[in-house]
């Protein structure tokens, strides 16, 4: 009988230490993707006044901008979700490479295999986002209904199965 009590302290010290892990590590996600999320429109704001004080604006810019809205739509996402988007990482290095590919085009560099390769990694990329989408649509993500308990081999909790990547 006496071992029973110290089983029982033994598991409300796990829950403990579990509660308060949870704690900590949820609220360091929070206020990262909460600076991230400041950081990002910062910057955004900030390179926009530039344009409008250099009085004009090229397409270079506007993709720069776009580089901005995909990355706060990550943090939106990650921050509804607690998904990592991994498309929306692949669409910001299109973007990337799409405006290097025009900002070298249009400041009239002669045309050389850099263009050749930057054509082909934006290619590369367009077909890593195929294979992430037919991979996420094959082969669904299992995402445990109450994250915070957990669930063992033989358990009866159900599991819901949500489609998307990891």
């Amino acid at each position: 009988m006496k071992i029973n009590w110290a089983e029982n302290l033994r598991q409300n010290v796990h829950q403990l230490a579990e509660s308060l892990g949870n704690l900590f590590v949820e609220s360091f996600h929070y206020l990262a993707l909460f600076a991230i999320g400041a950081v990002t429109a910062w910057a955004s704001v900030m390179e926009f006044l530039q344009m409008i004080e250099a009085g004009n604006i090229k397409i270079d810019d506007i993709l720069l901008l776009f580089i901005y809205l995909e990355l706060g739509a990550m943090v939106g996402i990650y921050f509804k979700t607690n998904h990592m988007p991994v498309r929306f990482l692949i669409y910001v290095a299109i973007t990337a490479l799409t405006r290097l590919l025009i900002s070298n085009v249009s400041h009239h560099n002669p045309p050389d295999m850099g263009i050749i390769y930057l054509c082909g990694g934006i290619l590369l990329l367009a077909f890593a986002i195929l294979v992430v989408r037919y991979a996420s649509s094959q082969f669904p993500s299992v995402k445990i209904e109450h994250p915070h308990r957990k669930a063992g081999a033989g358990s009866s909790e159900p599991v819901e199965v949500e489609k998307g990547e990891i």
